[in-house]
């Protein structure tokens, strides 16, 4: 009946196997879970490797890194049931019954499920307050609030999808695999018109990465993004921070936006990397970085 898949690279992923396992049982369901490391070479899959031990589970490691879309790619093409339950390495479950109020929306209709994500309470330390700060306005949204624009809400670390519905929709293997494979997945569910519910189901996503890599990886999704757009695969007007660009440069401001990125860069890091992080510096970085992209391009 349901498919767990878990793409993971150099995370153990043994206590949410092991989490979800347990819920599976709990809810007398016939389930597989399958867990497939990217490539990574950590010595932490050998503790990924008990995951064999457990009923119904399996777990492999590649030996060279085939990318964030493909790995999912494989994992659904792997999956023996109708259902798959998408599920990132670095989350957990915030209780126990995950899997008993997915099981309701796992049914005949043809679509996608999201259940939502949160961010443990505890304030972190000044190197990883950004993400977290960003993860607690951005990402936590409750699901009616999702419901309303319910295609871009959908982030890709804990959703249920109709097996049909995935090889409609399947992840896209030749953009770069660096960010934004979410959201083209997200577009091309728009596009094919398919059906996104969103539930209150959520995980704790765990993965603070430092401000630095954070700002970084933010980078790399404005150059996928320009990528996307640049190659018709996904509309302008689709992201907020691309629809700001696209209006920029319809009157003529882009230019001067990235120069006045490039003359300000600083003292924006300087606020991103401090005590208190604003989210509307952080969209101004975004967007000052993605107009730069434009200006080079030219």
């Amino acid at each position: 009946m349901l498919s767990i898949l878990i793409p993971t690279y150099n995370y153990n992923v043994f206590e949410l196997s092991k989490n979800l396992q347990m819920q599976c049982e709990q809810s007398g369901i016939l389930y597989e879970i399958i867990v497939i490391d990217d490539g990574s070479g950590s010595l932490i899959n050998e503790q990924n490797e008990k995951i064999n031990l457990l009923p119904n589970s399996s777990f492999k490691a590649l030996r060279k890194n085939i990318g964030r879309s493909a790995i999912r790619n494989l994992l659904a093409g792997e999956a023996l049931y109708k259902w798959l339950l998408f599920l990132d390495a670095d989350t957990i479950p915030v209780d126990n019954n995950l899997i008993k109020q997915y099981l309701p929306f796992a049914n005949n209709e043809i679509k996608i499920v999201y259940g939502g994500i949160k961010y443990q309470e505890e304030r972190p330390k000044q190197t990883h307050l950004l993400r977290w700060v960003y993860g607690n306005s951005r990402e936590v949204v409750e699901a009616g609030e999702r419901a309303k624009n319910p295609y871009v809400k959908i982030l890709t670390l804990n959703f249920l999808i109709h097996k049909d519905v995935f090889k409609t929709v399947a992840f896209n293997q030749s953009i770069p695999n660096l960010r934004h494979e979410d959201t083209l997945f997200s577009y091309n569910l728009s596009q094919h018109k398919i059906k996104a519910e969103h539930v209150a189901n959520p995980v704790y996503h765990l993965g603070l990465e430092p401000s630095e890599i954070f700002i970084r990886k933010e980078e790399q999704s404005a150059e996928v993004l320009k990528y996307l757009i640049d190659n018709n695969l996904i509309a302008s007007n689709y992201v907020r921070v691309s629809y700001y660009r696209h209006y920029l440069n319809m009157v003529g401001l882009a230019g001067l936006t990235a120069s006045i990125f490039k003359l300000a860069k600083k003292s924006l890091l300087k606020n991103l990397m401090g005590r208190h992080p604003s989210l509307l510096v952080f969209d101004l970085y975004r967007l000052g970085y993605l107009c730069s992209l434009k200006q080079r391009s030219k």
